[in-house]
């Protein structure tokens, strides 16, 4: 799909060369023997882009200065898509513990086609680490249209449907959506809102957005005004401290707050930056931000927030937090002695990149671990291959051992059987002392017993010693099932990450590995929380805290909250440690004395948006794992009043002429049930307002047909061109009138390798069959070969 989106965009370029701009203009079109020279990657979107879709070329003129065209014969099949212009773009981020929301809304004008026509316009909105899309708003001139979930269902109640395409990633971090029929030369504003995962490391978070514009879209003429605006608010929670390390932009404090000591700001840990100005041109380079939490050792806090009024859950909520420090004492900051178990997926599906990525990571891995450690191997596909029958030491001469034997066998085979390495693994960790034994599970494909490996697993965790052990899941592609996956690092303890772009397989396994391996504190709990009456905690068993992340767990309670609690683990030397937890109402913040405007609402609706997102994540794992219809009914409830995407609703496009009055119909109602078919998107017309289906924008519960076929990840099954698929289609009305037996399939992949007498052969026989009625397929079978 990307592949398509960049030719596209390249075929777009090539064609804007009929728009002629006037001699008098400061910008020049795009250069097209640099972009030719350069990679096709360069194509894909790096910042919010628009883009004309272009199906009839004789369209493409400049709506204000017509110009003497060519004439132009053909249509683009498929479309084209010509970068439009962008007159003003404003980005917002408001930074929140570990996440970040952010909003991008940018003015562009179809300036490539002409006045009288019209085009759909295709919006490309790549996003940072971990991003997901949460809300879409656009204005057009005669029309504006909004996202909203729905609950999914199996009936569309009589309504109308009408085929499209809309809604898809090109690449994992790439959504894209289609705006329909915008008249030549009018102007859209578009404003799109996602989250994101804030990078940790040593004490230092790291916020990176795509904030590059190619030269391309600046607007030609010298009296167009180009504005561009950056605001970024940081709340790292109650009782932190910040210091800003680096930035990408010119970010200065707003002028409302110049008068209040920046020092003060930091100390409550609360920044407000601003930066706008005209520019000649867009800017060239990614948004990034880092900054540090001002503490040397581990801290933490709990914030709890009462449920609105139209929750359907009316218990208290609660988010408790720790962050590792940025420079632990040298008794904290001790590593924890590993023993560490890698069990790979070496199926059919994972030749080549995948496998040898995989490899990559791992050998870094291994290189990392410290000569006290312990460490194995076990690949598997329908069979298991165990480096060791027991663990060993990770020296140099073991480490390049290992090294050998992963190149010798890690060949890609049938089958994956997932529960036998992981009782294997399970089996040599039982006696663990004095370390963290840790299973890292790797797979990209989905089997059949997902849920017996979770009782399994479950049962095996259970009866373990003081420090079971911890599994770590990674998932690559979108054929495995992460939900099985994020279960099974649940009960064990453990973390969950995917790489879903074959191409990320390398540095995002690596990172991963980094991440999972650095524990800090072990075996944690809270006091007080099991006296609590009707506690939910999210996730159910609380993971390590690591160096490389912060802890966030959240849930709900009923009752008093305790003012004060305590958190308790182990430390790497065994000992343990304690830490006290303020206990704080977030309605009770004092934002007011702290005259950061946006704390009201950012810093709130952050804490806010962070309950609800890992709410919705750990409850659709659980609602998988017992098949609960009224979990999942719940988790499509929080999705509908978040906006956040779940698996159990579904995203449309509302769609309302201006001018119209409002009859009270700008929101579809909760109760409303729509198709449940998700390969294609679908337009209806409801109560005077036209609702576009976009594609189901989940994950899925993985593929187990695509991994019994051994399909790679990124993988599409192969579909026939549409001639095949009306011959397929007559071929099976008539021969299988003649032979309940015969595969059409078959046939035409036979006749596709037959010489030219087979072919005047079968010919004839189509003739023959033509005389009993069976026009269609005679037609086709003669349109053929000679």
């Amino acid at each position: 799909m990307a592949d398509d989106f960049v030719k596209a965009v390249e075929d777009g370029l090539k064609l804007s060369k009929r728009i002629y701009f006037g001699k008098d203009r400061s910008v020049a079109p795009p250069r097209m023997e640099a972009m030719e020279k350069s990679s096709s990657h360069s194509y894909l979107p790096s910042a919010p882009m628009a883009y004309a879709v272009i199906s009839d070329p004789a369209m493409v003129d400049n709506p204000d200065i017509p110009s003497y065209q060519p004439h132009v014969h053909g249509r683009c099949d498929p479309p084209a898509l010509i970068p439009l212009q962008m007159n003003g773009v404003a980005l917002e981020a408001d930074c929140y513990l570990d996440t970040a929301l952010v909003t991008v809304t940018g003015s562009w004008r179809v300036h490539c086609v002409m006045g009288s026509r019209h085009c759909d316009v295709r919006v490309a909105v790549p996003m940072g680490e971990q991003g997901s899309v949460l809300g879409v708003e656009v204005d057009t001139p005669s029309k504006t249209y909004c996202t909203q979930q729905i609950a999914m269902g199996e009936k569309n109640d009589g309504e109308k449907v009408a085929k499209a395409e809309n809604g898809a990633f090109i690449k994992p971090h790439i959504f894209t959506f289609t705006v329909p029929l915008v008249d030549g030369g009018s102007n859209l504003s578009i404003k799109v809102s996602w989250s994101q995962r804030l990078l940790h490391t040593k004490g230092q978070f790291s916020l990176s957005i795509p904030f590059s514009f190619p030269q391309y879209v600046t607007p030609a003429g010298k009296k167009i005004s180009k504005k561009e605006k950056i605001q970024l608010n940081v709340d790292s929670g109650p009782g932190t401290g910040l210091l800003c390390e680096t930035t990408s932009h010119p970010l200065k404090v707003p002028p409302c707050l110049s008068d209040f000591d920046s020092e003060q700001r930091r100390q409550v840990g609360k920044l407000s930056f601003l930066y706008e100005s005209e520019v000649l041109q867009w800017s060239s380079s990614d948004f990034t931000f880092t900054y540090t939490v001002s503490s040397n050792h581990i801290f933490g806090g709990v914030l709890l927030q009462s449920p609105s009024i139209v929750d359907s859950d009316q218990r208290d909520m609660f988010c408790f937090y720790l962050f590792p420090g940025n420079q632990q004492s040298q008794k904290v900051c001790m590593a924890f002695r590993k023993e560490v178990i890698f069990v790979v997926d070496v199926s059919g599906s994972m030749r080549e990149k995948p496998l040898d990525d995989t490899k990559s990571a791992l050998f870094a891995a291994l290189s990392k671990l410290d000569p006290e450690d312990s460490f194995n191997i076990i690949a598997f596909n329908g069979d298991t291959y165990r480096y060791s029958s027991r663990m060993e030491l990770a020296t140099e001469q073991a480490i390049e051992k290992v090294t050998q034997w992963i190149n010798m066998n890690f060949v890609a085979g049938d089958g994956t059987n997932i529960l036998l390495p992981l009782n294997q693994a399970m089996e040599m960790l039982c006696n663990t002392r004095d370390a963290i034994p840790m299973v890292f599970l790797i797979t990209d494909g989905s089997v059949e017993d997902e849920r017996q490996i979770c009782d399994v697993m479950s049962s095996l965790l259970t009866n373990q010693g003081s420090i079971c052990p911890r599994v770590h899941t990674f998932g690559i592609g979108t054929f495995c099932n992460h939900y099985f996956l994020r279960m099974l690092a649940i009960i064990g303890r453990g973390h969950h990450d995917a790489a879903y772009d074959a191409d990320s397989i390398d540095v995002r396994m690596k990172a991963f590995f980094d991440r999972a391996s650095s524990t800090v504190l072990a075996n944690i709990t809270i006091d007080a929380m099991d006296n609590m009456d009707g506690i939910e905690v999210y996730p159910s068993r609380i993971p390590d805290l690591l160096s490389e992340s912060p802890l966030i767990v959240s849930g709900r309670y009923r009752g008093a909250f305790p003012e004060t609690l305590k958190a308790t683990g182990i430390l790497a030397d065994s000992s343990n440690f304690v830490v006290d937890l303020k206990v704080q109402k977030a309605k009770d913040i004092p934002l007011d004395k702290v005259r950061i405007v946006y704390c009201l609402f950012g810093g709130l609706q952050l804490f806010l948006f962070i309950l609800a997102k890992q709410e919705i994540d750990l409850l659709t794992a659980q609602a998988w794992f017992s098949d609960d219809r009224e979990l999942q009914n719940k988790v499509a409830r929080m999705s509908i009043k978040s906006g956040i995407i779940s698996e159990y609703t579904r995203t449309i496009f509302l769609e309302t002429q201006r001018g119209k009055e409002d009859s009270g119909l700008t929101r579809v109602p909760e109760h409303k049930q729509v198709p449940s078919k998700i390969e294609q998107q679908k337009a209806t017309e409801f109560k005077g307002q036209k609702t576009i289906m976009l594609r189901s924008l989940g994950l899925g519960f993985g593929n187990l047909t695509a991994t019994a076929e051994n399909l790679s990840p990124g993988c599409e099954e192969e579909k026939l061109p549409e001639a095949a698929e009306i011959f397929v289609k007559a071929a099976s009305n008539c021969c299988g009138k003649l032979c309940g037996r015969c595969c059409c399939m078959c046939c035409i992949q036979t006749c596709s390798r037959m010489n030219d007498q087979c072919a005047i052969v079968l010919t004839q026989l189509c003739g023959a069959i033509a005389c009993l009625g069976c026009f269609s397929c005679c037609e086709l079978c003669c349109s053929g070969n000679d």
